[in-house]
């Protein structure tokens, strides 16, 4: 199937959904807006979860599809394979805007990472492209693998804050499909904060 281009050249149509099929035939003349399948919020969907529309004929045949400039990609559209952990997806889903940064760090709240060490024992510390100090971590095996045979040690989250050095981020999963750097304060707030509540919650 082809649309007239702008110059009147045929251009080919992407594949047409049949649910998308099945509606141009139940409203003919109409716009039919396509959302990305991992959105799943209430009401209609924002701008930026509609990966274009596709428009259906006087006859009900689907005739035109228009591209969405603002559109964002889910981690699926993306074609990034499977999350192989909660912090993984949390990153996922961060990173293209389906969820909250926040829910990284809480991902990794308790959990157990393995990270480099160096001669000494310590954590390994390296920069990023842009020269940002870090320390990095991995949350699953198939990422820690991935960077080839070095010294490692598993260690919870809450017990390798403390030793990060100064003026280091976290950089969570560099050799994943997807990585993110956390500042340090923010995981540390959110370290204390989970003791305190774990603490009101034995007094309680």
């Amino acid at each position: 199937m082809t649309q007239q281009g702008a110059e009147g050249a045929g251009v080919e149509l992407p594949p047409v959904p049949d649910e998308i099929r099945e509606a141009g035939r139940l409203a003919p003349d109409h716009w039919l807006g396509m959302v990305d399948p991992m959105w799943s919020g209430e009401g209609d969907p924002p701008e930026w979860a509609l990966a274009g529309r596709w428009r259906s004929g006087l006859d009900g045949e689907i005739e035109e599809w228009q591209d969405n400039p603002d559109y964002r990609p889910s981690p699926g559209a993306r074609g990034w394979p499977e999350p192989e952990d909660e912090v993984d997806r949390a990153i996922q889903l961060a990173a293209t805007g389906y969820g909250p940064g926040e829910a990284v760090t809480q991902a990794l709240l308790g959990r157990e990472v393995a990270v480099l060490t160096g001669p000494g024992g310590d954590p390994l510390s390296a920069a990023t492209p842009d020269g940002t100090p870090v320390v990095p971590l991995f949350t699953s095996p198939v990422f820690l693998h991935t960077v080839g045979r070095f010294a490692f040690e598993l260690v919870r989250v809450d017990d390798l804050v403390p030793r990060v050095p100064e003026g280091h981020a976290l950089y969570l999963n560099p050799s994943g499909p997807v990585s993110m750097t956390l500042e340090l304060d923010s995981v540390r707030d959110a370290v204390t904060a989970a003791d305190d509540g774990a603490a009101r919650g034995a007094d309680a």
